[in-house]
């Protein structure tokens, strides 16, 4: 085909991913990571406030990753296994993030857990709703089943953003420096 055409480039070991398929594949790396850190912090935060919590939308964001990889299937898109290996990578990369403490997991680990795991699963909230509007003109995508996968993200959204706000005024309440209006909440709120 020409240069100008809308065939697939050729590279030397057959055809390139589609477009579709690498945004696929890049949602399934981050889905990767993101069950890795949600587990994690789960983990951390086992006998915690947060534990519970974490540990069912570790289970949650698993579920969805399945339902990815079984809409990749049923679209004929390849996993790209390199890209999975970088995210397990990036994901352990993450593990040396500068915390304020070198040797132990420290409190504002949390915070910066949660805030990331925040974003993930907005984009992963994103790439629903773009599979949701491409359902309109491609069978293979169940509209039902992405509505669904929208509103679980958009729970899953919420439930994060309850628990990064109070990671972060916990953690930051402790730290500031004693005042009147400290005093109170920590009368109201122990």
């Amino acid at each position: 085909m020409s240069r100008g055409g809308r065939g697939h480039h050729r590279s030397p070991t057959g055809p390139s991913p589609s477009f579709l398929g690498i945004y696929l594949n890049d949602h399934l790396t981050g889905a990767n990571g993101g069950v890795e850190l949600l587990r994690r912090a789960a983990r951390a935060q086992r006998n915690g406030p947060y534990g519970a919590s974490l540990e069912s939308l570790a289970e949650d964001v698993a579920q969805d990753r399945a339902s990815l990889r079984t809409l990749m299937a049923d679209l004929d898109v390849p996993v790209l296994r390199a890209r999975a290996v970088l995210g397990r990578v990036a994901e352990r990369a993450g593990l040396l993030k500068l915390n304020g403490r070198l040797l132990s997991r420290s409190p504002l680990s949390d915070v910066l857990e949660l805030e990331a795991m925040l974003v993930g699963v907005e984009g992963k909230a994103a790439c629903w709703r773009s599979l949701r509007g491409l359902a309109r003109t491609d069978p293979r995508i169940d509209a039902a089943a992405m509505d669904e996968l929208i509103r679980r993200a958009e729970q899953q959204i919420r439930t994060l953003e309850a628990l990064r706000s109070a990671a972060a005024v916990s953690l930051f309440t402790r730290e500031a420096p004693d005042t009147p209006a400290r005093r109170h909440h920590r009368a109201a709120f122990g």
